[in-house]
């Protein structure tokens, strides 16, 4: 038993802070004073509904825009100050103002380790941060001027500080040609025409086609968030969902299912690998029981590709990450790749299944996925060679210093090259 009090009707008020005025004279000299700012926009943008400000304040400003996988989203991919996503996984475009940038507004952002590319992504000597937060351990970071306060409010108060404010005319040129230059490579990304199987990167390009301007695109582990993350054409704000926190494998089917709950009038694409996908399929049974009905695509690589691409980087040989038959001569899983019917599988489920060996079978079955009424489950199976490059960015993982491998030892050579560029701002 419950107190009838639950169950009445509130209406809770969401308290919007204002920064106080000392910093907020800071952080406007700072940005009168700088010749390259950057904003990168994380989740806060989007919890604060603050995207229309951010909008705004950019086309203003001509300041241009990165976003970090929470804040993805926080503008529409096609707005000119809009250069995608940064770090770790981001755009050639975001890490090439990044590295020169000489002053990082971070919004609603927590710098996590993917979003400043390990302490790389910034190396301009004289960058100056001012941070946007109303979390004050968050807006104290990388020694920020710290504005602590909700994000809408500071966007729209910074736009009324800054009316008579522009970025020089050849950071604005430089921004413009950068954003045309990745999207020229998204297209090129989106259409490589590679056979005899897709790249993952068609998938996406064929899924994007498929979506809708206010649909939603679902995901959470594997190679798919760090390609996501750069190559999906966000529409609208919560138009991209990334479970990144913890990357949860599992977690898509499910989140799907809730997303679709919280809005069922924007059709909901999941995004999932095989390795994903054996963790926990049950879930489609609850969709059919439910009648909540999302598209997933399967990709099908055999094995845990994203993890197998680490390792190799790293110098070793991708241990126990393919899908393949124990070898009865050699005592090793380097048999034949061992083969699951993923389309049966979902059927036995209860899920409309379907089959995609072309990229024109995908973009069909994408359309039939949408008339149905029912869960539908796309399987396609790609190249895992056929990978999305990384942008002049890296990621510290750190690499064995005594092995009697070769590659492990050059791979840590490479390592500690590259550690020379962290910087921590303090």
């Amino acid at each position: 038993e419950f107190p009838e009090e639950l169950w009445e009707k509130r209406v809770w008020l969401i308290r919007r802070p204002e920064a106080d005025g000392e910093s907020f004279g800071r952080a406007v000299a700072a940005i009168r004073g700088s010749k390259k700012p950057l904003i990168v926009a994380g989740g806060g943008v989007l919890f604060s509904e603050a995207s229309e400000a951010l909008a705004a304040f950019c086309a203003q400003t001509g300041i241009p825009e990165c976003e970090t996988q929470a804040g993805k989203g926080s503008l529409p991919y096609d707005h000119a100050q809009c250069m995608g996503a940064v770090g770790a996984t981001g755009t050639l475009a975001a890490n090439r103002l990044a590295r020169e940038a000489d002053l990082i507004i971070g919004v609603g952002t927590r710098y996590s380790d993917f979003t400043t590319a390990s302490m790389t992504a910034f190396q301009n000597p004289n960058v100056r941060f001012v941070n946007i937060n109303t979390a004050e351990f968050d807006a104290y970071k990388v020694g920020a001027v710290p504005l602590v306060c909700d994000a809408r409010v500071a966007l729209e108060k910074l736009a009324e500080a800054l009316e008579d404010y522009k970025v020089p005319a050849a950071y604005a040129n430089e921004a413009e040609a950068l954003h045309r230059e990745w999207d020229n490579e998204v297209e090129r990304l989106f259409h490589l025409g590679h056979t005899p199987k897709p790249a993952q990167s068609e998938v996406i390009g064929a899924m994007w086609e498929a979506s809708g301007p206010r649909d939603i695109l679902l995901s959470a582990a594997g190679s798919h968030p760090g390609d996501l993350h750069k190559l999906w054409r966000t529409r609208t704000p919560n138009g991209y969902h990334m479970e990144y926190g913890y990357s949860c494998m599992g977690y898509e089917i499910p989140g799907a299912m809730g997303a679709k709950l919280a809005d069922p009038t924007r059709e909901v694409f999941v995004f999932l690998g095989d390795g994903t996908y054996l963790m926990m399929p049950s879930e489609i049974v609850t969709s059919v029981q439910e009648g909540v009905k999302v598209i997933i695509v399967l990709v099908d690589n055999h094995g845990f590709a994203s993890i197998g691409g680490l390792s190799r980087s790293l110098g070793q040989e991708g241990f126990g990450t393919s899908y393949r038959h124990r070898n009865e001569k050699s005592g090793l899983l380097d048999g034949e790749v061992l083969k699951v019917d993923f389309a049966a599988n979902a059927r036995s489920l209860g899920a409309e299944a379907i089959t995609a060996t072309t990229v024109a079978e995908l973009k069909a079955a994408l359309e039939t996925a949408k008339k149905n009424a029912r869960t539908t489950v796309i399987v396609v199976e790609t190249d895992t060679s056929a990978k999305v490059p990384g942008y002049e960015s890296w990621w510290d993982v750190a690499v064995a210093e005594v092995s009697e491998s070769e590659s492990v030892r050059a791979a840590r050579a490479a390592y500690e090259e590259a550690r020379k560029k962290e910087r921590y701002h303090l």
